[in-house]
This record gives C-alpha cells, structure tokens and sequence, in this order.
C-alpha cells in the first residue's frame, strides 16, 4: 500500500519557499520559518504570492513533488510536476477506453454521486430524527433516486450533464438543513460560485480545490493522463480526469464541510468579504480548514470495494489505480466509489 506523507500548505501570502540542500525552506520576513526535509514530503500547495526559487522548483520535480500554486482566496492557479514518465501504452489505451466506454463511465459516475449524495443527507436524518419526515428533503431523495434510473436511458453525455444539473439542484435546495446546529452563523442558500457570495459557498468551493487537486496528482502517480476526461469537456489547463473522479467522492467533501460548520469549528469571523461581493476564507479560516483537512486524511476509512482499511488520503490513489487497472483490462468494469 502506498505511504501517505505530509502535504505541506504554505497559508501565508507573503512567504517565499527556497531549497537548501536537501531540505524546503519557509522563508518570510528574511528569516527562515520552516525547515522540512524532502523525504518527508508528498506534495506542496502555496497559497503564497511570492511563489518559490527555482532551484526549489527543479528539485522538486527531480524528487516527483508535485507544487499546486492556488491564490489566497482558493483559486487554482497553475502546477510544477515532474515530466510524465507513465507507460505512454496506458495513455493510448486511455484514450480509446474513454472513447469506447465514455458513456458508461460517465452515468456510472452520476449514479455514484447520486447514490453519495443520498447517503450524505441519511446520515444527517439519523442524527436529526426531526429531519426524516421533511417534505423538502423526501422530495429531494426522491428526484435524487429517480436521475440513477435516469440515467440508464442516457445515450449522450449533455444528457447524462442535463440529469446531474436537475438532482444538483435539487440537492443544494436542502443543504442548509443540513446544517443542523442552529448556533451556526453560517447558512446555506444556493450555489454559487466563480467568485463565491457567501460563506457557504467560499468554503466548499476552497474544499472542492484541495480535493481535486489531490485526484489530479493521484491520476498523474498511477500513470494516467490527468487532462483527458471522459464526462467533463475537455479545456486546456482543466484535470478534467480529476474533475470526473472527484464528482463520486464529493459526498466527503461535503461531510467534511458540514462537521466543520455544525461543530462550529469556521464560523463567519473566518471569512473576508470584499469590495465586489465574492467572499473568501481568511488566513487565519485557511489554516484551520487545512489543519482539520490533513487530520482527515491520517483517519482510517473502510473502503468498500477492497474490504480493507485505508487511511482517508489514499482515497484518491486508491480509486485512480482501479480506474488504471480498468483502462489497462485487468478489470471488467471500473469500481466507483460508493458510500456504505
């Protein structure tokens, strides 16, 4: 099994990252705030406008570290990664699966999410037992139930889109009850995003980001093309791959967004709101989310195709490994992630 490391989220805008020797060194202020050692490290994401040296740069891409630079306010920016040393075969195979099987996974995919997301709100209405006889939330279950049987009469991709934009929807129309401690300053309206207008929304997005970009390095470790998708249009600068994988296991995303605002662990002094509108985490909201967020992945977690323990990180390179052994025909079909 593969060993997790430690990622390592650089929080402060004005810190600059160099190398010396064999270490990564934190910089801010001229004086070294950090010191870690490269064996120690799996990836790193900067939310620092000074970036980092070049000498820094090369290294990490010789020790394959991936480096997602991401703005303050959560937005993926651009990423240094080692040169794509996977089985170009895998890639080419990729391709053809994807162009063959495209359909299917896609609505495999949706119907994963759909699966998850009704999962999600079960386990609100077990420890809300008021919630289970809410009309709104039965009627969200329900449309959520009926786009899984949708999509097996799906036959084209802006159909499989069409049917998650209607359970989406319907979905998100009940999630501010989902945030069930009425002591939360937080609440939950629509989705919105690009930029994000409330709390709500600037923290999902931001969560969103991180995982994402986690399913992106996991798909470029196992050899797979990050960039080329099967349900997500193809854009230059876009993991559409990631964006695929990332949709069946958003469902721990937002769990993790709702134990953070029903134990009231970010409430709204950990937001900034600016000039235009859009909202975004502060620093001092970032570092707690990052904090919670690598606490996560060091838990244990039940995987229920391999029957076995994994730590809450491994998700990612778990899922993007079966989704190469699939590619590569040692698998009949991919196995989607499916909450128990």
């Amino acid at each position: 099994m593969r060993k997790l490391l430690n990622t390592i989220y650089i929080t402060n805008e004005n810190a600059y990252l160099m190398l010396d020797g064999e270490n990564l060194v934190c910089r801010t202020d001229n004086e070294n705030k950090l010191r870690i050692p490269f064996d120690n490290i799996e990836s790193i994401v900067c939310f620092s406008y000074l970036g980092c040296s070049p000498a820094l740069m090369g290294k990490c891409v010789e020790k394959c570290i991936p480096i997602s630079f991401i703005s303050p306010q959560g937005k993926f920016l651009a990423k240094v990664c080692s040169e794509t040393k996977g089985n170009v075969f895998l890639r080419v195979a990729q391709i053809d699966k994807f162009r063959e099987k495209g359909i299917e996974l896609a609505r495999n995919t949706m119907a994963a999410k759909f699966c998850n997301s009704v999962q999600t709100i079960r386990r609100t209405l077990h420890d809300t037992a008021s919630l289970k006889e809410d009309p709104d939330i039965i009627n969200t279950m329900e449309t959520l139930a009926d786009g899984t049987r949708s999509l097996l009469k799906a036959g084209t991709i802006d159909q499989i889109i069409g049917i998650e934009g209607n359970c989406a929807h319907s979905y998100f129309s009940v999630f501010d009850k989902l945030i069930t401690n009425k002591k939360s300053d937080i609440h939950f309206e629509y989705r919105n995003k690009r930029p994000p207008l409330d709390e709500a929304n600037a923290l999902m997005s931001f969560v969103y980001t991180l995982y994402t970009n986690e399913f992106a390095a996991a798909l470029e470790t196992v050899g797979l093309d990050s960039y080329i998708g099967y349900c997500h249009a193809l854009r230059s600068g876009r993991s559409s791959l990631a964006c695929d994988l990332v949709e069946e296991a958003r469902c721990l995303a937002d769990r993790f967004v709702l134990t953070l605002l029903n134990l009231r662990i970010i409430t709204a002094a950990d937001f900034d709101k600016q000039v235009s509108g859009a909202v975004w985490l502060n620093d001092e909201g970032r570092k707690k989310v990052l904090t919670k967020w690598q606490e996560k992945k060091r838990t244990d977690y039940m995987h229920p195709y391999l029957k076995q323990k994994i730590q809450f990180g491994l998700i990612p390179y778990v899922q993007s490994n079966l989704l190469a052994k699939y590619v590569r025909g040692d698998l009949q079909e991919y196995p989607c992630f499916l909450l128990k």
